[in-house]
C-alpha cells in the first residue's frame, strides 16, 4: 500500500485550506479501531473528513459518509463533545517536512483556538491528539505510557510535545546540483537509498516516480549514473520543491498508486481528495476481503470435516443396526429348536424359516438355549433402538452438511476483490454465520439487516432484455426468493447442487423466448458448485411453488412443479 507521504499531506492540506476553511464541525464517528470521520459543514457544501491513524496506511483525507450503525467507541464521543459546534479554522503543518498536522478549533473564525486536534502520521507511531488550548492533552486515539516510550510517553493530562525532529538534511531549492549530487553519492548504493537516507520529506513512492519520470533504473546505484542522468533527475528534484512551494498540485492516478505532482500518469484526477479516498477504500477492501475469505473457507473446511467424520460414524452405527432383524430371526429360530440344544454347545445349525437353508447361530456354552435366545433378543432390541436415535441424528447432520457447502458455494463464487460489493457479500456471509453460532461475535460492528439489501444483487440482462438477479449469499437467496419475487417471475437453481437463487423477472403477458431460457439456465450453472462441469442439471419454477421449510437455515428452499432444463456453464464469462 502506498505511503502517506510528505508530499501527499502537504497536497491535501492545501486542498484542504482552500475549500474547507472554516466548516462548522457537526457530528464525529468512529468507523473502525484506526479511522474517524468528522463531518464538516461550509456554506456551500458538507463531506466527512477521514483521519486514520492506522500502522500501514495513516491519512487525512475527505472520505465517504460513514454507515448508519451505532458508533459505541469512546475516542469519537470524546471529540465530538469538545469540537461538536465548533469551526474548524485552521489546518496547519507543525513543523517544515514532518507529518504532522494541527487542526485547530474555534468558537468563529478569527478567534483563538479553544482546542487542537494532532495528526501524527508517522507509521507504527501514527496518532490522533486532542488538546485543549494550552495543549494539555484531554484524549489520544493511542495512549502511549512509560513502558512503552521512555522518550515521548503521551497520556491525558500531561502536556502535548511535539515527535522528535528528523535528522536529515532539509531539501532546499537553494542547494546547487554539485552540492546535492555530493552528497548523495559520497557513499556508494542504490540511488533511492542513498535519496532516502539523506534527505528529509522523501519517501519511496515518491523517489520511485522520480526515478521512472527521469527514466532512470530504480536499481541503479549512485556510481553507474551518467552526468546526464544526474541532470535530469536535479530537474524533477527542484521541480518537486517548487510545486511543494508554490503549492501546486496535480493529482493522477498511477499504475501502482497514484501521484500528486503530475508523474507518470495512468488517468488525471479531478479531484485529490476522491482520488485518495478511492485507492485507500479499495486497498484496504482488497486487504480486509482477502482476510475475510481466507477466514471464512478455514472456518467452513474445519467445520465440514467434522460433520463429515460424524456422519460417516452414524452411517456406520445405522449399518450395524441393519443386523437388528438378523438377530430376532436367530432368537426366534433357537426358541423353535429348544429341543436340539446341547448342554456346553458353541454353535447350533438351523434351517431358515423362509428359505430353509442352514443358519449357523453362535451360542455362549455356559447358558442355555433360552438364555442364548434372550440374548439375542436384547442385541435385536438395543440395534433397533439405535437405529430409532441414529436416524434423525444423521439426518441433522447431512442437513448441515448440506447448508454450510452452501454457504462455501457462496463464497466460492466471490473469488476476488472487484467493488465494494464483493467485500459487502462476504460481510453478509460472516454475520449470517454468528448469526447461526458458526463464529464468534468478536464485536465486529455489522451492517444493518436492510443495509443495501435489494441492491447488492449480481444484474445481468438476457438476450431479448429481461433482468436476471442473481443471490451472492444465504442471506440475498432468501431475499431474493421470498421478498423480492413476484407471481410473473421464474426462480431458478442447481438440481442438487450448492449455488445461488436466480430470479427471471417477468411481466403479466411477456412471452419467454427459448435462448432467454437457456441464458439464465447456463448463469445457473455458472453460479453453483458445478461451475467446472460441461452440463449442470438446473430446475426452474414459479416463485409460489418455492418454500422454506419450518426453521430451515437461511439460503435453504424446497420446491415443486419444476422444470428440468440443461445449462452450459463455461457459455458464460465472469464479465458478462
Amino acid at each position: 500500500m502506498q505511503t502517506f507521504d510528505f508530499t501527499t499531506l502537504s497536497a491535501v492540506c492545501s486542498d484542504l485550506r482552500a475549500n474547507w476553511l472554516p466548516s462548522r464541525i457537526e457530528q464525529v464517528y468512529q468507523r473502525n479501531s484506526y479511522t474517524i470521520a468528522i463531518a464538516l459543514r461550509t456554506i456551500k457544501q458538507r463531506s466527512w473528513l477521514e483521519i486514520s491513524w492506522h500502522a500501514q496506511a495513516a491519512r487525512l483525507h475527505i472520505g465517504d459518509p460513514p454507515p448508519r450503525i451505532p458508533d459505541t467507541f469512546t475516542f469519537s464521543q470524546q471529540l465530538i463533545h469538545q469540537l461538536g459546534g465548533l469551526a474548524l479554522v485552521s489546518i496547519d503543518i507543525i513543523d517544515p517536512w514532518e507529518r504532522a498536522v494541527d487542526l485547530q478549533f474555534a468558537r468563529r473564525p478569527g478567534e483563538s483556538a479553544l482546542y487542537h486536534v494532532y495528526v501524527e502520521i508517522m507509521g507504527k507511531y501514527s496518532n490522533v491528539i486532542l488538546t485543549d488550548a494550552s495543549n494539555t492533552i484531554i484524549t489520544v486515539a493511542h495512549q502511549v505510557n512509560q513502558q512503552q516510550s521512555s522518550v515521548r510517553p503521551i497520556l491525558t493530562g500531561q502536556p502535548y510535545e511535539k515527535p522528535p525532529r528528523l535528522t536529515a538534511t532539509v531539501p532546499s531549492l537553494t542547494e546547487s546540483q554539485e552540492r546535492w549530487q555530493e552528497r548523495i553519492a559520497l557513499i556508494p548504493g542504490a540511488i533511492k537509498k542513498q535519496l532516502l537516507k539523506n534527505y528529509r520529506g522523501v519517501s519511496p513512492s515518491l523517489i520511485q516516480s522520480m526515478l521512472q519520470v527521469s527514466g532512470i533504473d530504480p536499481d541503479s546505484t549512485t556510481d553507474t549514473l551518467r552526468s546526464e542522468d544526474w541532470q535530469r533527475l536535479f530537474h524533477y528534484w527542484c521541480e518537486w520543491l517548487q510545486r511543494l512551494e508554490s503549492e501546486k498540485y496535480e493529482p493522477v492516478q498511477t499504475t501502482g498508486g497514484y501521484n500528486v505532482l503530475g508523474w507518470g500518469a495512468l488517468k488525471p484526477a479531478e479531484d485529490i481528495q476522491e482520488l485518495l479516498n478511492r485507492y485507500y477504500t479499495d486497498q484496504f477492501n482488497l486487504q480486509t476481503f482477502s482476510q475475510l475469505r481466507h477466514q471464512l473457507n478455514q472456518k467452513l473446511n474445519n467445520i465440514l470435516e467434522k460433520l463429515r467424520v460424524k456422519a460417516a460414524t452414524f452411517e456406520q452405527r445405522l449399518q450395524q443396526s441393519q443386523q437388528a432383524d438378523e438377530y430376532r430371526q436367530k432368537a426366534d429360530l433357537l426358541m423353535a429348536h429348544l429341543h436340539e440344544w446341547q448342554v456346553g454347545m458353541k454353535e447350533i445349525i438351523l434351517s431358515d424359516f423362509e428359505t430353509g437353508k442352514p443358519l449357523k447361530i453362535a451360542l455362549e456354552p455356559d447358558k442355555n438355549a433360552v438364555q442364548n435366545a434372550q440374548n439375542l433378543y436384547k442385541q435385536h432390541q438395543k440395534l433397533k433402538r439405535a437405529r430409532t436415535a441414529v436416524e434423525p441424528l444423521l439426518m441433522e447432520v447431512k442437513a448441515e452438511i448440506e447448508y454450510l457447502e452452501q454457504v462455501e458455494a457462496a463464497i466460492s463464487q466471490i473469488d476476488s476483490y472487484q467493488t465494494p460489493e464483493d467485500l459487502q457479500a462476504l460481510e453478509e456471509i460472516r454475520e449470517e454465520l454468528i448469526q447461526q453460532e458458526y463464529l464468534e461475535d468478536s464485536g465486529y460492528r455489522r451492517r444493518s439487516s436492510t443495509e443495501s439489501a435489494n441492491t447488492n444483487f449480481h444484474r445481468f440482462r438476457t438476450p431479448s432484455g429481461f433482468e436476471v438477479l442473481i443471490g451472492r449469499n444465504n442471506r440475498q437467496n432468501d431475499q431474493l426468493t421470498f421478498r423480492v419475487a413476484n407471481d410473473y417471475d421464474l426462480w431458478f437453481h442447481a438440481q442438487e447442487i450448492p449455488g445461488s437463487h436466480l430470479l427471471l423477472r417477468m411481466e403479466a403477458g411477456a412471452v419467454l423466448d427459448e435462448k432467454d431460457l437457456q441464458y439464465v439456465a447456463d448463469l445457473a450453472a455458472y453460479y453453483s458448485r458445478g461451475r467446472q462441469s460441461d452440463l449442470v442439471p438446473i430446475v426452474y419454477t414459479q416463485p409460489k411453488h418455492v418454500y422454506k421449510p419450518k426453521g430451515a437455515k437461511p439460503g435453504i428452499a424446497i420446491y415443486k412443479q419444476e422444470r428440468v432444463i440443461w445449462g452450459k456453464p463455461h457459455t458464460v464469462t465472469s464479465d458478462q
